[in-house]
């Protein structure tokens, strides 16, 4: 095993072909490059399911090995401002294109970073240098861009990574780097990425580096994540009215594995919504959850507004 690569560098798709759970949006992005052109390009969705890779695979595809001389890759959270789209992206877009290529791919990741200026700014040049330059915005949250950019480009949404798919490449890899790893491991993995493919390959990576077998209680302590169970029995001890015995397996969570407020809201969310309990229970239990991560967002004390959280948990199994 070569501890010195970052696997999310070393597995990164070079191909279109090579993207995995994205088989729709890769059906469509193939037909660009078969024409051998493509319009301007909006890729919104979660963290993690290739929006990136994607567009550095389609660059690929497209310009073959001379793709770097005619792709440029820029975060819009690190240069958000007006003056950016001015200046450095116009200087690349006016540019001839190298190499006989049709034109040029700017590549702008995290465009909903972009200031409401630098996004007008910026549906003018795409306008101005239409014909040597293409542009590719990536975003997580589409909303958040302009309605005159998003009418100017095709707009491709990725979704989480599907388990089974997520599941295959994950094997390939520990197969390749001669990792051993156990089915509840992989289960875990499944579990903390939440289809964020990113998140599973450096988790797996982590969990390789410390133990010569992965397995499940080497994942949830590499990414300080609470079991699935460990959390569904906090909230049955707390709506059995024991508040103050959830109140110490709340503190485990918390102190023996580093959790933040925040983490401990999202696991509840999801333990909710998949547990047993009655619907009319759990639109409750929902409510009163987004209330408790709204507080935690606007700097409440997290420890004060999980208990409070315990608490109620607790009074409903008093009523």
């Amino acid at each position: 095993m070569e501890d010195f690569e970052i696997w999310v560098e070393k597995y990164r798709p070079r191909t279109l072909d090579e993207v995995v759970g994205q088989d729709e949006v890769i059906q469509r992005l193939k037909g660009y490059v078969e024409r051998k052109n493509i319009p301007h390009l909006l890729f919104s969705g979660p963290p993690g399911t290739g929006k990136t890779a994607t567009s550095i695979a389609l660059a690929r595809d497209l310009f073959g090995e001379n793709w770097r001389d005619n792709f440029i890759e820029m975060n819009a959270s690190d240069e958000r401002g007006i003056d950016v789209v001015r200046h450095k992206i116009k200087e690349f877009a006016r540019t001839t294109p190298i190499g006989g290529a049709p034109f040029k791919i700017i590549f702008l990741d995290e465009a909903d970073a972009l200031t409401a200026d630098a996004q007008a700014a910026l549906r003018r040049t795409m306008e101005m240098y239409s014909r040597s330059c293409r542009f590719i915005l990536s975003c997580n949250y589409v909303s958040r861009i302009i309605e005159p950019i998003q009418s100017r480009c095709a707009v491709f949404k990725f979704k989480p990574v599907p388990k089974e798919a997520m599941k295959r490449r994950l094997l390939e890899i520990c197969e390749r780097e001669k990792v051993k790893i156990t089915e509840d491991g992989l289960e875990a993995l499944l579990y903390i990425s939440g289809g964020d493919f990113r998140k599973a390959i450096n988790a797996l990576q982590g969990a390789a580096a410390i133990g010569e077998v992965v397995d499940a209680e080497t994942i949830y302590q590499i990414t300080a994540t609470a079991r699935p169970e460990e959390i569904g029995n906090l909230i049955d001890t707390a709506l059995k009215g024991n508040f103050m015995e959830a109140r110490q397996l709340l503190d485990r969570l918390m102190i023996e594995y580093g959790m933040s407020g925040e983490d401990i809201v999202s696991q509840l969310f999801r333990e909710i919504i998949s547990s047993p309990l009655n619907e009319k229970v759990k639109v409750y239990l929902i409510d009163k959850l987004g209330e408790v991560d709204f507080r935690l967002t606007e700097g409440a004390n997290e420890r004060i507004q999980l208990d409070a959280y315990l608490a109620y948990l607790s009074s409903l199994a008093k009523k």
